[in-house]
């Protein structure tokens, strides 16, 4: 029996400003930040970069159970379109910690090779088919560690489109990770992907967008980390994205996994500091508004017996 929505909602680090990049902003201190996930009713989390927790696969799985969380991913960017490298290594250590965790989702971003997200190089048709060929690897190598494996469309990485998301779904057998904020900032439409490939969903980081810049992203006027600088994500229901529309079609699809509130976060300063804001306020925003989402989702599909049944595919929503 799938658990209620309202307790499949997980936190991620990047919502606390961690992040990956170098030079993103002010760090915060993994205590800090698992213990604040706790405060606001956070059962479970993603792992976070890279140096966030212990690198050992046990280490990682104590260091969650002591601040009372459950692992349920890992976002891993490795490159996948080029022949001279093999990213099946470095995935696989990823595995290996989730594996430790008793985390079930490996989240690969098909990554540029160089740091950050606001360039990109143009990707030909053999890289396009060593990427392909790559994602189909790495989900056979999950599934052999009782894991699934989702790849992650991601402004900034060689998968950013809705383009470039449906040629994943022709080329590859790999789950999808919906990321509602950066499929939308892509140009892609997660509502329409919901709607058309739900039983491809196998992983769901949500956030809301304010359209202006995400518009600006998307035609090259300003860098991807300078609009998440000025406030791109917010809050959900404060945005542009239609949350409600995205969980209802899952919801009635039988989407059975998590949700991961992950509005990626620019602290300028340590919040409490000249300039610094508290991350647990967007968060606990996002919290209340997926339980009200949740709860209407779930009154709306006992009163029409909708519930576990798959939307009817919109082609023109493609």
């Amino acid at each position: 029996m799938t658990a209620p929505l309202a307790e499949r909602i997980a936190g991620a680090p990047i919502s606390w400003g961690v992040c990956e990049v170098p030079g993103w902003g002010h760090q915060l201190a993994p205590d800090t930040v698992l213990t604040q996930m706790r405060e606001l009713g956070l059962s479970a989390t993603e792992f976070g970069p890279d140096g966030f927790l212990p690198d050992a696969p046990a280490d990682k799985a104590a260091v969650l159970a002591a601040h009372g969380l459950r692992a349920v991913g890992q976002f891993v960017p490795a490159v996948l379109h080029d022949p001279g490298h093999d990213p099946l290594p470095e995935v696989e250590a990823a595995i290996a910690g989730l594996v430790a965790a008793d985390a079930g989702t490996v989240v690969v971003a098909a990554a540029t090779g160089t740091d950050g997200y606001d360039a990109r190089p143009a990707l030909d048709d053999a890289g396009w088919a060593c990427l392909l060929g790559n994602l189909d690897r790495i989900s056979a190598a999950a599934s052999a560690a009782g894991l699934t494996a989702t790849l992650h469309p991601h402004v900034g990485t060689m998968v950013e489109s809705g383009v470039e998301t449906q040629r994943v779904l022709d080329g590859s057998g790999i789950g999808l990770c919906l990321d509602t904020g950066h499929l939308l900032i892509g140009g892609g439409d997660p509502v329409a992907l919901a709607a058309t490939h739900p039983h491809r969903i196998a992983h769901v980081h949500l956030k809301d967008v304010r359209s202006t810049l995400a518009d600006r992203v998307r035609s090259g006027d300003i860098p991807y980390a300078t609009a998440v600088g000025q406030g791109m994500y917010v809050p959900l229901g404060a945005g542009d994205v239609d949350i409600a529309a995205i969980v209802r079609l899952l919801e009635n699809a039988g989407y059975a996994g998590w949700y991961v509130l992950e509005q990626d976060t620019v602290l300028h300063a340590a919040p409490g500091e000249s300039g610094g804001a508290d991350p647990r306020d967007d968060v606990r925003a996002s919290v209340a508004h997926l339980v009200a989402v949740a709860a209407e989702t779930a009154e709306a599909a006992e009163a029409t017996g909708t519930a576990g049944t798959a939307p009817t595919p919109d082609p023109a929503g493609e």
